[in-house]
């Protein structure tokens, strides 16, 4: 069974950094991923999806090479490369793998413009290494559709994180500068 997890960050890049961890994470096999998208808002209220693959350019490459493949079998390769790349292109277009769209669009209507909500679909992950890798970026849990406790355990973390942030930029050091004057 796979499982959503949706962050919220406070803007894109953020969310970009903890996606190309995640995306560190498959290469050592301690997460599976579905999908990892990043939705953001604009001041319009238009919601932007940055989806970790691109269907409608992977359709045009594929339709491209068949239709290539296709044209040279009937002696006419650039009419079999034009029509193969325009169907797979617009084929592309119409295929919705990992998240759907519109729910990703609803959900992300909830955020603040300048925010970024970063959906991740696990296949399968191994949740504590997971949880240590991320949980240093912060960001508030929107959904998940993991059970109760370990809902509360990745909110726990995330939250922690921020408050940490939130202190350490409180208690920062004063730049050196001049002394201030006692009159």
């Amino acid at each position: 069974m796979s499982d959503l997890i949706v962050i919220v960050y406070p803007n894109e890049a953020k969310a970009e950094e903890v996606r190309q961890r995640l995306i560190g994470l498959q290469k050592e096999y301690v997460i599976k991923l579905g999908d990892a998208v990043i939705a953001t808002k604009t001041e319009a209220g238009a919601i932007k999806l940055n989806q970790l693959v691109n269907t409608t350019a992977a359709g045009a490459v594929s339709g491209s090479f068949w239709g290539l493949l296709i044209g040279v079998l009937f002696l006419n390769p650039l009419i079999g490369l034009a029509v193969g790349a325009t169907s797979g292109a617009l084929g592309g277009a119409l295929t919705d793998v990992g998240i759907n769209d519109a729910f990703m669009r609803d959900l992300s209507a909830s955020i603040q413009p300048g925010d970024a909500a970063l959906f991740v679909l696990a296949h399968e992950m191994t949740a504590d290494k997971v949880l240590k890798e991320i949980q240093a970026f912060g960001g508030v849990v929107l959904k998940t559709s993991l059970d109760e406790t370990k809902e509360q355990v990745l909110r726990d973390a995330l939250q922690r994180a921020s408050a940490m942030a939130g202190q350490g930029a409180a208690a920062a050091p004063r730049p050196p500068g001049p002394p201030a004057s006692a009159t």
